[in-house]
Parts: structure tokens; C-alpha cells; sequence
């Protein structure tokens, strides 16, 4: 596992090196991509149990007697819906809508809260909430933290891990759980694990049951090494960013830098249920419901490849036509975000900004691979289902 000696370091970085991984810069960060190889990895997600270090990922702690109402000013979903104990996926835009970063809000306590955000948006994220905090009224009664320096997280994912998850975390939860297995899809709680307060939530990122780990620097290769052997006899192994990213394509889960940025909305992107247009006045809220109202003129669809073609990549262009698709008549309509093949499906699927009116579910298209025009068909999401 050789890398740019420049390049951040997971606290897990040697372990890493010591199972062979292969490691890629993703973001700035020495990170595996694979370790036995994607599509081994993919579907032993899939079937068993895979392990995921996602240390890379921010945390930033958000306290005091105004925590909630601020959060609910910044953020897109309504923060008054959670309770200690409970997790949220949430969007943070500024004021023309477009999306800053997507992220999850995990309450610890009545007034303590944990964004969990993407990696390259630690920096942007902390400097656009210090500056929304800087003019709200009551910024003296609410706390920001960037902790994600103190913190690593680990995420294992599939069907098998509610059996043995208990076996690495011993203690009785301290919010909502006796046990970590008895956690509820978006709930969180804290254990003592070598005598330091880690968060469990059972959350993910790849459509398969499992949990999310996130814990001090000085605990979580302790917590890694304990989940492997948790895992062994479930045949657990570790996961590199290539089987997640195929994992989360299937599942049509948007990627910050894909399918989400500064020039798309969460209307756009079709997470119009993490928008809640009826609570109190958020940033974004009025170019959000404005957008609602009239209808987008693009949205993010899901595809799939008719044949045996070469997967899709980002970038590729996506092309619309008013007949069949032997016809020379077509027009460009849009541009793929993240494509792959999909290791569970055997085809071709992508995700991209296709026209209104071109991205209607069952919508003939074509997508411009390798100067071939390639027939592919808008699915619903997610591509994947059990």
C-alpha cells in the first residue's frame, strides 16, 4: 500500500497496509480502494458482512440551549422531528438552494448534536456555519466544534452484522438501547469501549443492514480488530471505497462531487423529502419552494444499459429522442453523474441530470460511450432491489 507521504492518514492506515490494500488520493486522503478485490467485496456485503473505514469523514459537534433552532435555520430537514437517541439525513444549502454538503445529524443529548459530513467539505462546512452563527441572533447560547481530527468511524454493513454487533460492544447502551442489535434503523447510542465513550448508529451507505461506529483516534483499531474477529465466522472482510461506491450506485445514494453540489438543489436531486418546506424559515427555503412549485427543469434519474456495452462513466453525455432508437433524430437531455456495472445486476447502470422531460421512468435514452450511442433505459429507483 504506497501513496503520496503528503497525503492525510486514517488512524487505521496501518492496518491497511499490513492486509495489502490497495490505496488511491481520494480527497486528499490515503484511503483503500480495494483489498481482495471490488466485486468480491461488493457481494460480500451483499451476502455476509463487509467493514468499511470511513475515518475520513467529518465530525461537528453542535451545542447548547440553541443548538436545535440554529441547526433547523441551516439545515433542510426539520431537526425538532429528532430526540436523544435519534439520527436524520439532512442537506445544507446556501441561498440560491444549491447543495453545500449532505450530511447525518446524530442528538447525543437534549442539547448536543454530531454532523456527520463528507470529507472534502469539512473545511466549507465549519466556515459556513461560523458565518451563519456570526449573524444569528442567539450565536452566544450555541457551541461549534470541528472534531474530526479526535475521531475515526468505521461502518459495517450487511446482512449478517446484527449477529455478532453485540459481541464487540459489550455494555448496555447510555441513550435509547440495552444493546447495539436492538438498535432501530436511524437511532444512535453511545458504549464505553476501553473506557472511552464511542457512538454507534445504525445507519449506512450501501443499502444493507448494519452500523456506523464513530470513535476516539486512540480506540478505533481496537474497535476494528474486534469487529473483524466478531465477524470472522460470518466471513467478514474489509471493504475499499470501489465496493462502496458500487454499492451505493445500486441503491442510486447521491455522492457529494457527483450528484451533488453548489449547482444542484435537493429538488434536482430528488430529496425533496429531506426538504420540510413547513417548518420555520431556513436558508434556501424560498428558491427551494419556488423550485417545488414550478417543477425543475432537470432531475436525477437512474438508468440501466440495454446489452452487453462498457459501463458508463461520469461525464458521459446522455442523449433523448422523439422515436425509436435506431433513429438519427436525438438531442442531447442530460450528463451521467456516476456509472458503473453493476456487480448484483451484470449491467451497466448510471445516475444523472436528464430533462424534465426526458426522465420519466421507462424514458428510452442513449448514452454516449467510448462515440458509440449506447441504449439505456430510465429505472426507478433504486436500480437494486432484494
Amino acid at each position: 500500500m504506497t501513496i503520496n507521504s503528503s497525503l492525510k492518514k486514517s488512524p487505521l492506515h496501518d492496518v491497511h497496509h499490513r492486509l495489502g490494500a490497495q490505496a488511491i488520493d481520494f480527497g486528499g486522503w490515503a484511503l483503500p480502494v480495494k483489498f481482495s478485490g471490488i466485486v468480491e467485496e461488493h457481494r460480500t456485503v451483499r451476502q455476509t458482512a463487509g467493514a468499511f473505514d470511513i475515518s475520513h469523514m467529518g465530525e461537528i459537534w453542535v451545542r447548547d440551549v440553541y443548538a436545535s433552532e440554529f441547526l433547523n435555520h441551516v439545515l433542510t430537514n426539520d431537526i425538532k422531528l429528532l430526540s436523544p437517541g435519534r439520527a436524520q439525513y439532512s442537506l445544507m444549502c446556501n441561498d440560491e438552494c444549491g447543495v453545500i454538503d449532505d450530511l447525518y445529524v446524530y442528538q447525543l443529548g437534549s442539547d448536543t448534536y454530531m454532523l456527520m459530513v463528507n470529507a472534502s467539505r469539512i473545511e466549507e462546512d465549519m466556515a459556513w456555519l461560523c458565518e451563519k452563527l456570526e449573524s444569528w441572533p442567539r450565536r452566544k447560547q450555541v457551541s461549534l466544534m470541528n472534531e474530526s481530527e479526535h475521531f475515526g468511524a468505521i461502518a459495517v454493513q450487511g446482512p449478517a452484522v446484527s449477529g455478532f454487533i453485540d459481541d464487540v460492544f459489550n455494555d448496555a447502551g447510555m441513550i435509547v438501547a440495552d444493546c447495539a442489535s436492538e438498535l432501530k434503523k436511524n437511532e444512535v447510542d453511545a458504549f464505553v469501549f476501553e473506557r472511552e465513550n464511542i457512538f454507534v448508529s445504525r445507519t449506512g451507505y450501501t443499502g444493507e443492514d448494519g452500523f456506523e461506529v464513530v470513535a476516539p483516534v486512540t480506540c478505533i483499531e481496537g474497535i476494528w480488530e474486534k469487529i473483524m474477529k466478531a465477524g470472522s465466522t460470518s466471513g467478514i472482510k474489509p471493504c475499499g471505497l470501489g465496493s462502496r461506491d458500487t454499492l451505493r450506485m445500486e441503491m442510486c445514494y447521491p455522492l457529494y462531487g457527483h450528484e451533488l453540489n453548489e449547482e444542484f438543489t435537493p429538488v434536482e436531486a430528488g430529496l425533496g423529502y429531506f426538504v420540510k418546506l413547513d417548518k420555520d424559515d431556513f436558508i434556501g427555503r424560498e428558491s427551494l419552494l419556488k423550485q417545488k412549485e414550478e417543477g425543475p427543469a432537470q432531475r436525477l434519474s437512474a438508468f440501466k444499459i440495454k446489452g452487453k456495452f462498457p459501463p458508463p462513466r461520469a461525464d458521459y453525455t446522455i442523449w433523448g429522442k422523439d422515436t425509436l432508437w435506431h433513429t438519427d433524430d436525438r438531442s442531447m437531455v442530460g450528463k451521467v453523474t456516476s456509472g458503473t456495472l453493476s456487480p448484483s445486476l451484470g449491467v451497466g447502470i448510471g445516475m444523472g441530470y436528464i430533462s424534465s422531460d426526458h426522465s420519466s421512468v421507462d424514458t428510452k435514452i442513449e448514452v454516449n460511450i467510448r462515440s458509440n450511442f449506447v441504449p439505456a433505459v430510465v429505472v426507478k429507483k433504486p436500480i437494486y432491489k432484494k
